[in-house]
C-alpha cells in the first residue's frame, strides 16, 4: 500500500524549508510521508497557536534534547515564518542556564552557520539590560514578578551550605539572563519550561516552571498546547510527562 504525503503537508514542509526537496522522501519513503503527515500536517494543524510561539517552543526543546541534526532545520525554517535572528539567538543563549555549557555551547556554531546562510551579519546587536553589579536585584525582581512574592530576597534563604546557589539563581539565571532584551518575560519562561520538558527527569522544575508560566499569562491550555507541538521532535513519552506536570501545577494552583 503506497501512503501518500498530504498536500497540507507539502505545503507546510515547503514554508518550512523554502522549498527544499526531502532527501527522506526519496530514500525511505513510507518513513517521510508517514513522519510529514504527523509532523507537517496534523500537529500544526491540531490547534490555534501562533508560530511564534511554535517555533520557540521547539527550537528550545531541540537544544534541551541535544539535536544537533534538526536543529539547524528548523532554525532556518524558523526565520522563513518570520522568527527574529535574535529571538533564536536568546533561546541558545538562556540555554546555558539550564544545559550547562557542556552541553549548550555546541548550538552557538550551529546557529551562526545557519544565520550566515541566511546572509545574517554576525555578531547580533547586544541586548543585555542590567550592569553587572545589579544583575542580583533585577533577577530577584524577576522571580517575584514571575513566582510571587514568597521570592524575594530568596538569594539570601537557604541553608549555609547551598545559600550561594540560591544567589547565582537570582544573579545568574534570572539576572544575567532573563533580563536580556530580545525575548519578553513570558516568552522566556516558556523557553525554560520546553528546555526542562525535553530534558527529562527533572520534574520538580518542570511543575515549578508549569506554574510560573500560568502567573505570567501562558495557561494550561496555551501549555498544553505548546506540549502537543513537541511530540514529532521529543516523542510522546516526554511530551506526557511535561502534561502530567502543567496539570499538577494547575491543581496546585487551584
Amino acid at each position: 500500500m503506497e501512503i501518500k504525503i498530504t498536500q497540507a503537508a507539502k505545503d507546510y514542509r515547503a514554508k518550512m524549508f523554502a522549498g527544499a526537496p526531502s532527501t527522506l522522501a526519496e530514500t525511505d519513503p513510507e518513513f517521510a510521508a508517514i513522519y510529514e503527515n504527523f509532523a507537517f500536517d496534523k500537529v500544526p494543524n491540531s490547534s490555534d497557536l501562533d508560530e511564534h510561539s511554535r517555533f520557540i517552543a521547539v527550537l528550545a526543546a531541540l537544544v534541551g534534547c541535544q539535536s544537533v541534526t534538526v536543529f539547524p532545520l528548523v532554525a532556518s525554517a524558523a526565520l522563513e515564518f518570520g522568527i527574529k535572528p535574535i529571538e533564536i539567538r536568546e533561546v541558545v543563549y538562556q540555554s546555558v542556564a539550564y544545559q550547562g555549557s557542556g552541553r549548550m555551547l555546541k548550538f552557538i556554531p550551529l546557529m551562526n552557520d545557519v544565520f550566515r546562510q541566511h546572509g545574517i551579519d554576525l555578531p547580533l546587536e547586544g541586548t543585555a539590560t542590567v550592569a553587572h553589579e545589579d544583575r542580583r536585584r533585577a533577577g530577584n525582581e524577576l522571580q517575584v514578578e514571575i513566582f510571587g512574592e514568597e521570592m524575594r530576597g530568596s538569594y539570601d534563604t537557604g541553608e549555609p551550605a547551598v545559600r550561594h546557589i540560591n544567589e547565582w539563581l537570582s544573579s545568574n539565571c534570572f539576572g544575567d539572563w532573563y533580563t536580556r532584551g530580545g525575548l519578553g518575560l513570558a516568552d522566556r519562561e516558556l523557553v525554560t519550561f520546553c528546555l526542562i520538558a525535553a530534558q527529562g527527569g527533572c520534574e520538580n522544575q518542570l511543575i515549578a516552571h508549569a506554574k510560573g508560566n500560568m502567573n505570567l499569562g501562558n495557561d494550561r491550555a496555551y501549555l498544553i498546547k505548546v506540549v502537543s507541538q513537541l511530540v514529532p521532535y521529543l516523542g510522546f513519552p516526554r511530551c506526557l510527562n511535561a502534561i502530567a506536570c502543567i496539570e499538577k501545577a494547575a491543581a496546585q494552583a487551584e
